[in-house]
C-alpha cells in the first residue's frame, strides 16, 4: 500500500532567490522513493513539475509578497495560515507522517497526538539563533521561548534532519534517539522544471544566453549572495594582487541586487579593476552553472558562518578548482585535499587563485579528489540512499 506525507514548506515555492533548494529535492526524491506527497507552501513562487506530488498553496496575500530568507512580520501572517491549511488537510485525509521544514515544525508536534501521524523535522537552521543572527528581536524572553519549542520539537520528532556537521552536533545532543537523527546535506542539483513555462531552472529546456566572457582569459568566478558575510570585500583586493602577478586573469561576479552591484562596481573601480572585472547581477541558476563550468578557479571568500554554503557541493562536482576560506563554514566539506583552502585575508584569497591558475600536478590532485569526494559522500546515489533510511525508520 502506498504510504501519504504532507510536507509543510513555509516558505514561496518555488523561487530560486527565496526557497532552499532541500524543499524541493526532499519532496522529489520522496516521491521518487515511492511516497504520495501533498506539498503545503506559500502562496508566493512557481510551480513545478514534481511527479506523485500534489502542490496545495496557501492565499496569495498582495501585501505579504517578497517574502526574504529569515524570520520577519510577514512570515507570521502567512504561518498562521499554513496552520490553517494543514488543519483542514489533516482532517480532510490520512497521513502517514508529515515532514515539517524549519517552523512548521512547532505546530505539527503538538497535532500529532490529535492526528497520529509520524513527524519528521526537517531542520535547516537553528531557529533562536536565527533570531538574533536576521536582528529580529533582541528579548531574551522571545528568544528562551523559541528555544524551548525548538528543543521539544527535536525531542518528540520520530525523525530529524540536519543539513550540514555543525547543525547535527546542535541537534544529536538533543533528539531522544541519536539513530533517528539524518544528516543529509543539500548537495544534488538536478534540474527544476516550471509547470507555467515548461523551461528549467537549471535545466536546459531552451537555449541558454550566457554572458559574454573575453575569450583566452582565465575567468576567475565568484557566483552568490553580495551579503556582508560572503567575502567580497576580501575578494576584489585579492584580485587586485592577482591581477599584478596574472595580467590575462578575469573576474567575474553573478549575484547581487542592483544596489549591491553598484556598491562593489565602486570598490571595484576604485581598486583600478575596470574592465578586468564584470558584474552580471543575479542571473538563473543554469546560467550560474554554466559559468562554473566555463571558470579556470571558483571562489567562495565568505568570512563567517556556520551552515556549508549550498554551492559548496556543485563546486567539488564542478571540475574545476575552487580556492575557498578557511572558516568552519567550509571546512566541516571541505579540506586541502579537495580545494586550496586559505586564510580570509586579501592576501592569502591571491595567493590561491594565483596557485590554482598556474595548475600543475597539485591542481590535478585536488580537481579529482574533489571529484571522489562528491561521488562517495554527497551524489545523487548517496543522496538517496540516506532518504531511503529515513523512510525506513518511519515505516
Amino acid at each position: 500500500m502506498t504510504r501519504r506525507a504532507l510536507v509543510i514548506a513555509p516558505q514561496p515555492f518555488f523561487s530560486p532567490r527565496g526557497t532552499p533548494f532541500s524543499v524541493y529535492y526532499r519532496t522529489l526524491v520522496t516521491a521518487e522513493l515511492g511516497v504520495a506527497v501533498d506539498l503545503l507552501t506559500y502562496g508566493e513562487g512557481d510551480d513545478v513539475e514534481i511527479p506523485g506530488v500534489r502542490l496545495v498553496r496557501i492565499p496569495r496575500l498582495p501585501f505579504t509578497g517578497g517574502v526574504k530568507v529569515g524570520p520577519s512580520g510577514k512570515k507570521v501572517v502567512l504561518d498562521v495560515l499554513v496552520l490553517l491549511w494543514t488543519l483542514g488537510l489533516l482532517l480532510r485525509r490520512r497521513y502517514d507522517f508529515v515532514h515539517a521544514h524549519e517552523e512548521a515544525v512547532f505546530f505539527c508536534r503538538l497535532l500529532k497526538p490529535v492526528f497520529r501521524y509520524k513527524l519528521v523535522y526537517d531542520m535547516h537552521s537553528s531557529l533562536p539563533q536565527q533570531l538574533g543572527n536576521f536582528h529580529f528581536t533582541t528579548s531574551r524572553t522571545l528568544i528562551g521561548m523559541f528555544e524551548r519549542l525548538e528543543n521539544a520539537s527535536l525531542a518528540g520528532a520520530d525523525a530529524v534532519i540536519t543539513i550540514c556537521p555543525e547543525l547535527a552536533s546542535y541537534a544529536e545532543s538533543r533528539v531522544a534517539d541519536p539513530a533517528r537523527h539524518f544528516l543529509i546535506e543539500n548537495s544534488i542539483f538536478d534540474d527544476v522544471r516550471l509547470r507555467r513555462s515548461g523551461n528549467g531552472h537549471g535545466g536546459a529546456a531552451v537555449p541558454l544566453t550566457l554572458p559574454a566572457l573575453p575569450a583566452g582569459r582565465p575567468v576567475v568566478l565568484y557566483a552568490g549572495t553580495f551579503e556582508p558575510y560572503q567575502g567580497l570585500d576580501i575578494l576584489l583586493p585579492a584580485f587586485a594582487r592577482v591581477r599584478a602577478r596574472r595580467p590575462d586573469a578575469f573576474l567575474c561576479l553573478a549575484g547581487g541586487s542592483p544596489e549591491q552591484v553598484a556598491q562593489h562596481r565602486a570598490l571595484a573601480d576604485a581598486l583600478g579593476l575596470g574592465d578586468d572585472a564584470v558584474f552580471l547581477g543575479r542571473v538563473e541558476p543554469a546560467v550560474a552553472r554554466r559559468l562554473t563550468t566555463a571558470a579556470a578557479v571558483l571562489t567562495s571568500p565568505r568570512t563567517r558562518g556556520t551552515n556549508t554554503p549550498l554551492k559548496v557541493y556543485e563546486q567539488l562536482a564542478s571540475g574545476v578548482p575552487l580556492v575557498a576560506t578557511r572558516i568552519h563554514s567550509h571546512t566541516q566539506v571541505l579540506d586541502d585535499e579537495v580545494c586550496y583552502l586559505v586564510e580570509p585575508t586579501p592576501d592569502a584569497v591571491a595567493d590561491g587563485i594565483v596557485a590554482a591558475l598556474e595548475g600543475g600536478a597539485r591542481r590535478d590532485q585536488i580537481v579529482a579528489r574533489a571529484g571522489e569526494r562528491y561521488a562517495e559522500r554527497y551524489s545523487r546515489r548517496a543522496y538517496e540512499e540516506k532518504m531511503r533510511r529515513l523512510l525506513e525508520v518511519l515505516a
